[in-house]
């Protein structure tokens, strides 16, 4: 069914449930609608459309297709966990759109929980799990058309098939991006199998947020305490899949493609300088590319998940405040609760770049009018 069809038959979306991988109001930005207690947002008396990028869901009704395979360790947290999915079940979703009313967030771009990629699934497995997880995602978007747009899931490891399920879930559930993980089963995401893929997103014009799923390559490191895994092992999956799609050619190849990186894009615009330092001093080893990584940025998103004013300022300085969207990664322990007040204190910003990184961005990327 098409979205216009899920409008007049849905009322409320079963097998779905909210998951993820603090916000002061500002008096001088932020007011709250006295009629419905919803937070809005305000640049120079100019109400603002806030659009977050990075929010996770979990669709129950792939459990029976996948509980019992073995690689399931990324999801049993969160199917294990019954307040998780009790308080943030889609029957329940009243629940989320009062969090969002609080946190002055106007539309979520939902995306599935990033352990619900089952890259192991052969083809069949893989169509059945995407099409079941993708019709639920768009039924909850259809419900709620103003607060919710959908960010479908592809089997990758299925490159052909992946083409094919994204132009379904365009056409037929009016998705408006795809998230993908860092890498698939080990393979980075430049890597010519995937070049079919990058390449219809890039003929479609749908955004692709790549998502880490923890660092697999360095696992063993990563262990005991400090959740490494996720603190460490995630920024630095999102910072080797852009270099990769730099240095391998991947963002030359393919110009037009819009790229979303979660976690401010890992480590890699901190540090930028020191690729390109490889780039001017060392070409054997850093091969010339058509331009200077730090350049690449610019063709680029990011979401704003990088937690510190100071942090952000400095994403902003590098990239541009037109490259900067807003991402929570709601609702899990490394959420950022506070995202709109962590954008409104960095100090230095004009009305237009708050505006663009609040939601303006986002709703072009997003096709949201």
């Amino acid at each position: 069914m098409k979205r216009r069809e899920f409008m007049q038959t849905t009322a409320s979306v079963a097998g779905l449930s909210f998951v993820s991988c603090g916000l002061g109001a500002l008096a001088a930005c932020t007011e709250n609608s006295q009629a419905s207690g919803r937070r809005r947002v305000v640049v120079n008396g100019k109400q603002m459309r806030t659009v977050d990028i990075h929010c996770h869901s979990y669709v129950h009704d792939v459990w029976p297709l996948v509980e019992s395979h073995e690689d399931l360790g990324y999801l049993l947290p969160v199917v294990n966990t019954a307040p998780l999915k009790n308080k943030l079940d889609i029957y329940n979703v009243d629940f989320r759109l009062q969090q969002m009313d609080e946190q002055g967030i106007d539309v979520q771009a939902v995306s599935l929980h990033v352990g619900q990629y089952h890259h192991w699934a052969d083809r069949d497995l893989a169509a059945e799990i995407i099409s079941i997880q993708n019709g639920k995602i768009a039924e909850l978007c259809a419900a709620h058309p103003e607060r919710f747009v959908g960010l479908g899931a592809v089997a990758l490891q299925h490159p052909d098939l992946a083409v094919e399920q994204m132009r379904h879930a365009i056409s037929e559930y009016d998705m408006r991006g795809f998230m993908i993980t860092g890498s698939v089963n080990g393979e980075e995401l430049s890597n010519p199998k995937f070049h079919p893929f990058l390449g219809a997103a890039e003929e479609l014009g749908t955004v692709i947020f790549i998502h880490p799923r923890n660092f697999p390559a360095g696992q063993s490191r990563l262990e005991g305490n400090g959740k490494l895994d996720n603190v460490i092992g995630n920024p630095l999956e999102t910072t080797v899949a852009l270099s990769h799609l730099i240095f391998d050619g991947t963002l030359d190849k393919y110009p037009g493609l819009k790229i979303c990186a979660a976690h401010g894009g890992g480590y890699l615009p901190s540090y930028i300088g020191r690729s390109d330092h490889c780039v001017e001093n060392w070409p054997d080893a850093c091969k010339p590319v058509d331009k200077l990584p730090s350049a690449y940025l610019k063709q680029l998103y990011f979401d704003s998940l990088v937690y510190s004013t100071e942090n952000l300022r400095h994403l902003i300085r590098t990239v541009g405040a037109d490259r900067i969207v807003i991402g929570t990664d709601f609702p899990f322990n490394m959420s950022n609760k506070d995202s709109v007040d962590h954008l409104m204190s960095v100090s230095d910003l004009s009305a237009a770049e708050q505006e663009a990184i609040l939601g303006g961005t986002a709703a072009q990327l997003l096709g949201i009018v």
